[in-house]
């Protein structure tokens, strides 16, 4: 799935940003747009190169009633960060990204109660309840918005509000521009230009989608914070939960725990995980401690520093390596069977369980792809 922000294409060359195969449909008669354009031109920005356009990938957009209703017209009406999806589509993401989603919740949740004091300030502005107007849905709503939208831009602080730095932005026309992994950018806010300006060296075809990258991330980084999952996404990867790690290791080490604070102390027990390119080098290097045993157990800092202690100890920590990966395989698609009859069987839950779906796709793909470079590496001990 790609990201529902909005969508721009390019009417002639610049050196702005890169682009995809695909051609838009020119979106710039539609009267939200006209309205859009005649609002920034209000606020002396205009910009002839960039059009707005339809993309394969882009989503409806509803507004509400505000003086800022030409960029909230085009605004998503409901998003797909994980704390906007339903219990039961939390239950099917991989588990370290369930425990972010969960967190992502209580943080949004516990905003919500410590603003309630806040929000009863304002009844005096308002004719109605205040309860009706800041209700949780529309803060979840404008968090939402914030999150997935924000550019950087370091402000003054201001006295009626948070005490922590004021460092969020919202750039009406600018957020219209979708992720691509594949394209490099410089964001800033120009101080001489008094501008926010994105700079790349690739080429834009007239026409054609012109994105920007809103950084390195994996999938699940993307879907937590942007509500989408990128298709061949260089950065994707399987991560490898501490529980896992261990799963497939005897049980009558007696040296395991010693091990485990081991990788604890050295930073090695997180950001394990599957690659395109196989496992990481972290991940072996914690299979590789997991593994010695005891009469070389005193030679684990070499094994940190990236020495081999033997071929056994190489063999065996390739031999767990794969067993994980095959334990996510199965339980990869096991999940992706459910999807598949969830999404018959609860119309309404489809747009979200796509994006699970899609997730778990694309990290089935990389664990193949792991799983067939470590039968290789195998085959060279044998």
């Amino acid at each position: 799935m790609k990201k529902g922000r909005g969508r721009t294409s390019r009417t002639r060359r610049r050196k702005l940003f890169r682009s995809s195969e695909s051609r838009g449909v020119n979106e710039s008669y539609k009267p939200e747009f006209i309205e859009l354009k005649r609002w920034l031109k209000n606020r002396k920005f205009e910009d002839p190169n960039l059009i707005p356009a339809r993309f394969p990938v882009a989503e409806k957009h509803a507004g509400t009633r505000s003086p800022w209703k030409p960029y909230l017209e085009i605004l998503p009406k409901t998003y797909t960060c994980p704390v906007c999806l339903e219990p039961e589509v939390v239950n099917l993401l991989p588990k370290p990204l369930k425990a972010k989603a969960r967190e992502q919740r209580t943080h949004v949740q516990e905003f919500f109660t410590s603003s309630r004091d806040f929000f009863s300030s304002l009844q005096p502005l308002f004719s109605e309840a205040v309860e009706n107007i800041f209700s949780y849905s529309a803060l979840l709503w404008a968090w939402c918005t914030v999150n997935t939208r924000a550019v950087y831009m370091k402000l003054g602080r201001r006295q009626c509000f948070s005490a922590e730095p004021d460092t969020c932005a919202l750039a009406p026309y600018l957020d219209l521009l979708n992720h691509s992994p594949d394209v490099q950018v410089k964001a800033a806010f120009n101080e001489e230009t008094r501008c926010y300006e994105i700079r790349t060296a690739s080429r834009c075809r007239q026409h054609e989608e012109v994105f920007i990258c809103y950084g390195p991330h994996d999938n699940q980084r993307l879907l937590l914070e942007y509500g989408f999952v990128s298709t061949r996404n260089p950065h994707a990867c399987v991560y490898v939960s501490e529980d896992i790690l261990v799963k497939y290791l005897p049980s009558t080490d007696k040296q395991m725990n010693k091990k485990i604070s081991i990788l604890k102390d050295h930073g090695f027990i997180e950001n394990l995980t599957f690659g395109w390119d196989g496992p990481s080098w972290r991940l072996l290097t914690a299979l590789k401690l997991l593994c010695l045993e005891a009469s070389v157990f005193t030679c684990w800092k070499k094994v940190l520093l990236g020495e081999i202690i033997s071929d056994t100890n190489e063999k065996t920590s390739l031999d767990i390596a794969q067993k994980i990966c095959h334990y996510f395989i199965e339980e990869t698609n096991a999940v992706l069977q459910k999807v598949s009859h969830m999404k018959d069987e609860d119309v309404a839950l489809l747009n979200q369980l796509t994006l699970v779906e899609t997730l778990r796709t694309e990290e089935l793909k990389i664990l193949q792809a792991s799983a067939e470079l470590l039968h290789n590496l195998q085959t060279a001990f044998t």
